[in-house]
């Protein structure tokens, strides 16, 4: 499963990679999505490459991301982080789970260097190391 996290903003984006946002579910900044991986996929996401931060998400990040940041579908109905975490790791969709398939996360605690590539900056395959940018995030 990868994770992408939207870094860039929306003001004077090309149009066919606003477009690639659209179909990913990334419409705003800061948000964030759990896709399975597929080539169109990783297409999409090396268009993107220089306007998002992506990589793996373990399965206690998704779940601490799922209870803060995770919104039902049904407002009255509670959520549980670990049946839905399971759910999404086996179905690798989020098909049945009951909730949104993006979260809306908070701009990350300590800052980031947005204009630079992931060793120095936050842009680009993070690989592992995603799951560190996301806690600061929730």
């Amino acid at each position: 499963m990868i994770t992408i996290i939207r870094i860039a903003g929306m003001v004077n984006m090309n149009r066919d990679i606003d477009e690639t946002f659209s179909r990913l579910l990334l419409k705003r900044k800061y948000s964030c999505t759990i896709i399975n991986e597929a080539p169109e996929i990783i297409g999409m996401i090396h268009k993107i490459k220089d306007f998002c931060a992506y990589g793996t998400i373990d399965k206690d990040t998704l779940v601490k991301l799922i209870e803060k940041r995770g919104q039902p579908l049904d407002k009255k109905k509670k959520i549980d982080a670990e049946k839905i975490a399971e759910m999404i790791l086996k179905n690798k969709n989020f098909d049945g789970t009951g909730i949104k398939p993006f979260f809306r996360l908070h701009p990350p605690r300590g800052g980031i260097d947005s204009r630079v590539h992931y060793p120095k900056g936050v842009l680009g395959d993070h690989k592992d190391k995603l799951n560190e940018l996301v806690r600061r995030m929730l």
